[in-house]
């Protein structure tokens, strides 16, 4: 008897998508002081995403945030009342593959991006919103928890390739006593993929994350990577995305082409008390048929939606002003997790 063969396929993101999760903020997360700025933002992005899917809102308390929306359409909303520390649905939400063509959702563990931030509540959402039948009645949940991986480290192509930086997978304390060899034997096993680009240069000042992929290069289709760009040789970015291109560069296809490689502006700088933050107009969000796109009211935010617009001439580039969540460190792509076709 022959054992079949476990056939693990991680999708895109450009891939047909049944839904897309937000953590909704409250009184007790790191948003406690701007809530007033930042709820609108969740709202912006919320209603974006329902005209085209489902939107699940994981919350502290659902009567609060139906006011929040304050008379907002929620046919599409569905709510899930769960502890939460905090927002970031790109980390603490599960990793969706399909395993054998049955939709599976990988519960790896969350540990506040190596231990910097409380993460106990965050760590358990994704078991309770499938205790909470959150998914279709197809859906496999599978426990991950010997892993520490987060959703904003990875990007997939759907045909095989993962695309990441060694600076995050590699941190001590994320997957310590794990050697190169073995994490990428974990990932090509864990998410069904042959090959791993990784980038070992690029890094925004005022990312907690340690460089998540997410806020520097993303792949827009097989053969395009889309990645920030800084022409200042007086900004402290200059450097290292510079050596971040050449890699790109380097990188080659599954058929061994080159990239098309499309850059993104930096984003002008944005302080918030002193303090430069991790502005990215890499952190779009692909939906169905559209782009929700980071803007910081700057005038590279109309290059970096004309440029996006290059990568996905089929879909609408919308932006929304993320000003407010940049303020936490994290951007649009952050704050959401998308469930491909069939999972919800």
């Amino acid at each position: 008897m022959h054992q079949q063969k476990n056939v693990i396929h991680f999708p895109a993101e450009w891939e047909i998508q049944s839904g897309v999760q937000l953590t909704w903020p409250h009184a007790d997360t790191d948003w406690r002081d701007i809530l007033d700025e930042v709820i609108p933002c969740f709202i912006s992005i919320a209603i974006e995403i329902a005209k085209h899917e489902k939107i699940i809102i994981v919350c502290k308390d659902k009567r609060t945030v139906i006011q929040d929306l304050n008379g907002v359409d929620t046919n599409h909303f569905i709510f899930y009342e769960i502890p939460t520390n905090d927002t970031w649905a790109r980390d603490h939400a599960p990793i969706s593959v399909y395993q054998n063509q049955v939709p599976t959702i990988l519960d790896f563990t969350f540990n506040g991006w190596g231990l910097q931030f409380a993460a106990n509540f965050d760590n358990l959402i994704t078991r309770q919103l499938y205790k909470q039948q959150a998914f279709a009645s197809q859906v496999v949940y599978q426990n991950r928890l010997d892993f520490v991986l987060e959703g904003g480290s990875i990007e997939s192509d759907g045909a095989g390739t993962l695309l990441t930086t060694a600076q995050c997978l590699f941190s001590p304390n994320r997957n310590e006593g794990k050697s190169q060899d073995e994490i990428e034997a974990y990932l090509k096993n864990a998410l069904g993929i042959d090959r791993i680009l990784w980038l070992h240069h690029g890094y925004l000042v005022g990312d907690d994350t340690g460089s998540h992929i997410d806020t520097l290069a993303r792949f827009c289709s097989k053969n395009t990577i889309t990645y920030v760009k800084c022409e200042d040789p007086n900004d402290e970015h200059y450097t290292a995305l510079a050596q971040m291109e050449k890699e790109l560069q380097q990188f080659r296809t599954s058929e061994e082409k080159p990239y098309e490689l499309i850059p993104l502006p930096m984003a002008d700088p944005v302080y918030h008390n002193g303090e430069r933050l991790p502005a990215t107009y890499a952190n779009f969000l692909i939906i169905n048929h559209a782009i929700v796109m980071p803007t910081y009211h700057s005038t590279k935010d109309s290059i970096a939606i004309a440029q996006l617009q290059k990568a996905f001439p089929d879909r609408e580039i919308i932006g929304i002003n993320c000003l407010p969540l940049i303020k936490q460190h994290g951007s649009l792509h952050c704050v959401t997790m998308q469930y491909p076709y069939n999972f919800l």
